[in-house]
């Protein structure tokens, strides 16, 4: 049975807010959040027992911002992109992607291939439904009138489910790669999606047209493994990081932190075209656009991801903000981050900044403040490591 906590009278506001009719007045944020996985000082561990998986609700309109539900007994995995949650626009329904459960009988994590449906304008928020896609899913996106959710999978393939009502449903596969895409995101407008196609290089442009996906011929330049993407709402720009060797399954050797890079891409018109690579600390595992389109903001593990005899580790990594002006990005500054943090969002006020610091088990408020980002110390604290965030779609 799922296991669902309130936080205070949070739970209540979610339930009356979208009850009403008001989700598009409200900016929630959705967290997964994997309970299995910890990470010590760069090893991988999966001790046992364990905190359950979860999805946690972030109402990024209270001042401070605050959990508000978390519902336990989902399926979550930190391993891949940061980008395997989604929300409706309208804040009625959640979907998970990413999902593993861990086998006792063999001591492994199993993945699986579904597509986890959670209603969140039932008080508690429930999970209602799993889909199964044939492939295990990565990031995910839903489109800004809400009809549709693409998902990325580990087959190569973005498999294209319809939502009526809380009904989702698989209506077609596409097949991009015979390898891993990792991300993607719907345009502005609905009219198109970016997929990273994580091992191939580069991005993959999808049609949309009357609820139809169709595969093209577009391709868009990036670097080494694209990974994370995220479309800004003034219908100008989107984010892609490069997560360059680490990112790819012929890698071998050992890594010493290298500094990697993320693309800028202008999505204005077609052919959409990569305009700029930023240069960012190793391992830009997660990247966002302010709605606005004039901040871009990136969580870099920088060496946090590694063993303490690896020359690259450093304790945390770093949060980075660059700014848009005149069509081009220009670093700002950039403050510490978490130790191999995982994914980061942008509130719909353009300022508010949350990122996962999946270690420490924390979702961490940055805020951008006179032209800077700053660290606002505020830690909402969770009981499994956060791995996976998205805003509502803008």
């Amino acid at each position: 049975m799922d296991k669902v906590r309130l936080a205070g009278a949070g739970a209540l506001i979610v339930a009356m807010t979208l009850a009403a009719g008001a989700g598009r007045a409200a900016d929630l944020i959705v967290s997964a959040n994997d309970g299995k996985f910890v990470r010590v000082e760069g090893k991988s561990t999966y001790p046992r027992p364990a905190p359950p998986d979860s999805l946690v609700v972030i109402d990024a309109t209270r001042k401070p911002p605050a959990v508000v539900a978390t519902l336990e007994g989902v399926e979550q995995t930190v391993q891949g992109p940061p980008q395997s949650v989604a929300i409706t626009p309208d804040g009625t329904l959640a979907v998970l992607g990413a999902p593993t459960h861990w086998d006792d009988t063999t001591g492994k994590e199993v993945f699986d291939q579904f597509i986890q449906v959670v209603d969140l304008e039932a008080s508690p928020p429930t999970l209602i439904a799993k889909v199964d896609i044939g492939a295990h899913p990565n990031g995910m996106s839903i489109s800004p009138d809400g009809k549709l959710l693409l998902a990325a999978t580990l087959d190569g393939t973005v498999k294209v489910l319809s939502i009526n009502g809380k009904d989702v449903k698989l209506v077609d596969s596409l097949k991009l790669s015979d390898r891993r895409v990792a991300s993607v995101s719907f345009t502005h407008d609905g009219a198109a999606a970016l997929v990273t196609l994580r091992e191939d290089g580069g991005v993959a442009v999808l049609d949309v047209q009357g609820g139809t996906v169709h595969p093209t011929k577009e391709r868009i330049s990036t670097g080494i493994a694209p990974y994370s993407v995220d479309v800004s709402s003034d219908g100008h720009w989107a984010v892609v990081s490069d997560v360059a060797l680490n990112g790819v399954t012929t890698m071998t050797g050992v890594s010493a932190g290298d500094a990697d890079n993320i693309t800028l891409i202008d999505v204005s018109h077609r052919p959409f075209r990569a305009v700029q690579y930023l240069t960012v600390p190793s391992i830009p595992e997660g990247v966002a656009i302010s709605p606005n389109g004039h901040w871009i903001v990136v969580q870099a593990m920088d060496g946090s991801n590694l063993t303490p005899d690896n020359p690259g580790r450093h304790k945390t990594g770093k949060v980075v903000l660059f700014r848009i002006d005149g069509g081009r990005a220009q670093y700002v500054n950039d403050v510490p981050g978490g130790e191999a943090a995982q994914g980061i969002a942008i509130g719909k006020d353009n300022q508010t900044i949350f990122v996962q610091f999946d270690v420490e088990k924390a979702i961490a408020v940055y805020a951008i403040r006179n032209g800077k980002m700053v660290d606002t110390g505020q830690r909402m604290k969770l009981a499994a490591g956060p791995v996976a965030i998205r805003s509502m779609p803008r």
